[in-house]
């Protein structure tokens, strides 16, 4: 049998043609948009440390953000954190909250990926494809934030240049939650 006998073209739907070119892929989500959705479901926890109802937790090394709703509970969510040089710890609140943000990558995150071929606009507005998702919640006058991401893939995983990712769900779940002026603790 050859290619010339084929009756009707190749189509996504068939089994064969997925599993060729989808394997390794993502399964889509069914959120808004394809970043809406964590692959690790937040979740109330218990939660015995000695942090003020309202504190934000973040265990860099469980990939874990803790928002303590009560004396001895928290809600946990699945976290992307930054990767090998990347990694920071302290203690600061949030300063300013932001809806769909606008991106400005810092100069030397540009300089760094332009190195590597790879150009980085000056400036790039919130939206879907934009790197801070749909919130963002500035940690003082660092340059680190707690954003949401249109990677789902890279909670749980040690990937970013020192921000804390959640999925898009999550961090509008958090950000509605959390006022200006919010303890942020930072554990490694």
């Amino acid at each position: 049998m050859g290619i010339s006998t084929l009756t009707t073209p190749a189509d996504a739907r068939d089994t064969l043609i997925k599993k060729i070119f989808l394997a390794g892929k993502p399964k889509k989500l069914t959120g808004k948009y394809q970043s809406d959705r964590s692959p690790i479901p937040r979740q109330y926890v218990s939660f015995a440390t000695g942090y003020a109802p309202g504190t934000i937790v973040i265990n860099t090394a469980q990939r874990r953000l803790y928002h303590v709703t009560e004396p001895g509970r928290a809600m946990a969510y699945g976290i992307g954190v930054g990767r090998e040089g990347f990694t920071w710890s302290g203690s600061n609140r949030i300063s300013r909250k932001a809806e769909w943000p606008g991106w400005t990558p810092p100069t030397i995150m540009r300089a760094r990926e332009a190195r590597k071929g790879r150009i980085l606009p000056a400036y790039m507005a919130g939206g879907p494809g934009n790197p801070l998702g749909a919130r963002a919640m500035y940690l003082g006058s660092s340059m680190y934030r707690i954003h949401g991401t249109n990677q789902p893939w890279t909670i749980g995983q040690a990937m970013s240049s020192g921000c804390i990712r959640m999925a898009n769900d999550d961090v509008k779940y958090l950000y509605d939650q959390v006022p200006i002026g919010t303890r942020v603790v930072v554990l490694r």
